[in-house]
């Protein structure tokens, strides 16, 4: 993976984030849900989630909150600060399913001394969306570094 920040001078409206891919396990989900403290059983355990009428275990809000804030900061590197981010949820992630992050910037604007750009993102899986959202990031630009 690329550490490198991305620079909001260097940043157009329109561009598109590059897409990241994960595969989905059952490890996957159940990790992510206890580190967040979620023990609903739903997230572990698949008995209960059959009984719930779910075919399987599924990733809770907070992993897949995880994984949208990871998607952008993993575009825009170590020196992109995530200001606010909107989820909706869509469809419920299996395991075995993949999970395809894409985004695209839709404004770039200045606000007081932070130099901001708001993404528009999906993630997709094999059901469908599995969320969406907008979020916004400050950059740093290329004046001596700072945001």
């Amino acid at each position: 993976m690329d550490f490198k920040s991305i620079f909001w001078d260097d940043v157009v409206e329109g561009q598109e984030l590059p897409t990241l891919s994960k595969e989905v396990t059952a490890t996957t989900i159940v990790a992510g849900a206890f580190a967040s403290r979620d023990l609903m059983p739903i997230h572990h355990d698949r008995d209960f989630a059959n009984k719930q009428g779910a075919p399987d275990i599924f990733l809770n809000i907070l992993t897949i909150g995880g994984w949208a804030g990871n998607f952008l900061t993993s575009w825009s590197g170590p020196e992109g600060e995530l200001k606010h981010l909107e989820i909706k949820l869509g469809m419920p992630c299996f395991p075995g399913n993949t999970m395809n992050w894409q985004g695209k910037v839709v404004k770039k604007f200045v606000d007081g001394k932070e130099h901001l750009v708001d993404i528009e993102y999906n993630a997709t899986i094999p059901l469908g969306s599995l969320c969406r959202g907008k979020a916004t990031l400050a950059l740093p630009t290329k004046k001596a570094g700072g945001k």
